[in-house]
């Protein structure tokens, strides 16, 4: 027999009128390979059909299971419970929109992100749907597939100081899709105009440093080397923009 694992969730519907917010524990057996998304499900199944929490792969590509457990931003399907103590806590990820239980709401997030940093390929080259699609030389290619890996599962912001408490903070994964797009030759924006982007302290200049995003980035994406280069050519962009008399808040 394996251990007797008992997982302490959070549990708050915020669709049912009088609910409040508390931690229920649940106790079920563990056994080799079990993933704490399987130690959900069986509670799900077995245990408790009203509980909510997210997934979708189960292969660490999707993003969907990030979660607090043991207070630290992990996705389910990749924590092992053999790694865990016999007792430990499960909560929803802070700074997004709560669903219910486990469950959060990162897609409305990520959709604003994604306007906030204006994240596509700006160029004014007219399309040619006939043409072949424009190569990119291996190591370009290779240095834009890093940052692309990203699942946009909401670890690094949760674990971001600055974005737990200021809501328009973009977090490593906005600036690591500015940082993208920064190294994309096909990209024609100029430095000014990436820094109206993320040349202020909701952007750039906004992080302070702890580097927790890159500690629990479940992808392994190098957050801080990308926020540097990042705020680097922000910081020379705004010296520039002084030095043309434009005034910079």
């Amino acid at each position: 027999m394996g251990r007797q694992l008992t997982i302490s969730c959070f549990r708050y519907n915020p669709n049912i009128p009088g609910d409040k917010p508390r931690m229920q524990d649940y106790q079920i057996e563990e056994y080799e390979g079990m993933t704490l998304f399987v130690a959900l499900n069986d509670i799900r199944e077995k245990l408790d059909p009203t509980l909510m929490f997210d997934f979708v792969c189960r292969a660490a590509i999707c993003g969907s299971c990030a979660m607090l457990i043991n207070g630290r931003p992990r996705l389910a399907c990749k924590t092992m419970t053999r790694l865990l103590p016999s007792k430990f806590t499960v909560m929803p990820l802070p700074v997004f929109k709560l669903i219910g239980d486990l469950a959060v709401d990162t897609g409305t997030w990520y959709r604003d992100l994604q306007v906030r940093t204006e994240a596509w390929v700006h160029t004014n080259k007219k399309f040619d749907f006939n043409a072949l699609e424009i190569r990119l030389d291996n190591k370009t290619a290779e240095a834009i597939y890093d940052p692309e890996q990203c699942i946009e599962c909401g670890c690094c912001v949760a674990a971001c100081v600055t974005a737990n408490i200021r809501e328009d903070f973009l977090g490593a994964t906005g600036i690591n899709r500015v940082y993208r797009f920064l190294i994309d030759p096909r990209d024609e924006r100029s430095d000014a105009e990436y820094f109206d982007v993320v040349g202020n302290e909701d952007g750039a200049f906004g992080c302070v440093g702890l580097m927790a995003c890159a500690d629990l980035c479940p992808k392994e994406i190098p957050l801080q080397d990308n926020l540097a280069f990042v705020r680097r050519k922000m910081a020379a962009a705004g010296l520039k923009l002084s030095f043309n008399g434009v005034k910079i808040s």
